[in-house]
């Protein structure tokens, strides 16, 4: 990987505050928008809403990890920050495309790193038909919710809803309904990643649903369509030894 400019971003938690004020003043640093490599400080939401803010011009992009989890950051260090972007290795991660539409007829898009999660606004159980590559496949599945994650993502939401954790490479996307009522013993399923899904909501005006793709959410939808796409792919770097791909396998053995 090789760069001449460098910007350094961060959260507003203090410990990232503090670690990008260290980096700031051993490191020359540009705006992000002039920048070959953006390195991000912060956990995996902060890594997601800076992916979202620049992936539009392909920005790659080095996380170090100063919040909970940082499944999709480095471990944070304050020397040799330039030896590790230049042995860093990219990742090339495909996203969601969302195309929603509301009960008043507005249309909606928005793009997912980790997942398209539909859920139900009230007490009462939404009702969502599923439609395949224009087959219909569930006339209607009956729960809290239902989502689509990418390999990247299905570590995520995808994982506590007991979805399946897809490798990257694979070219596969997870199904995965959020506490089914019925059909009771239906546990989701494994989609080509050129897969088109359309979900339809049955009784949308006395069961709303909300359709949610990272971070935007649209309440009171009545039809939502996802497909991957194809022409905005986000770059992430990661140390040799601490790559994505390796802690998607790993996860799978954890006790």
């Amino acid at each position: 990987m090789k760069f001449d400019s460098i910007a350094l971003l961060a959260d507003d938690h203090p410990p990232a505050q503090a670690a990008i004020e260290k980096l700031k003043a051993n490191y020359d640093h540009v705006p992000a928008e002039e920048a070959d490599i953006i390195v991000a400080l912060g956990g995996d939401g902060f890594m997601l809403s800076t992916v979202h803010q620049h992936m539009a011009k392909g920005t790659p992009i080095f996380g170090m990890n100063l919040g909970s989890i940082g499944f999709l950051m480095n471990e944070f260090r304050d020397t040799g920050l330039r030896e590790r972007l230049l042995k860093s290795e990219p990742i090339e991660l495909h996203a969601l495309s969302m195309k929603a539409k509301t009960i008043e007829g507005t249309e909606h898009n928005a793009l997912a790193i980790n997942e398209v999660s539909l859920l139900r606004e009230l007490r009462l159980a939404a009702k969502i038909k599923i439609i395949i590559d224009d087959v219909e496949r569930m006339e209607e599945l009956i729960c809290d919710g239902v989502l689509i994650s990418t390999s990247a993502g299905s570590t995520a939401y995808n994982l506590s809803a007991y979805g399946p954790i897809i490798p990257l490479g694979t070219g596969l996307l997870a199904l995965t309904p959020i506490s089914a009522f019925r059909p009771r013993r239906w546990r989701g399923a494994l989609l080509p990643e050129n897969t088109i899904v359309r979900f339809e909501i049955l009784d949308p005006q006395l069961r709303p649903v909300s359709a949610v793709a990272d971070f935007t959410e649209i309440r009171n939808v009545v039809s939502v369509e996802v497909q991957q796409e194809t022409e905005v792919l986000p770059t992430l770097l990661f140390d040799p030894e601490h790559n994505l791909e390796e802690r998607i396998l790993n996860e799978q053995f954890l006790p």
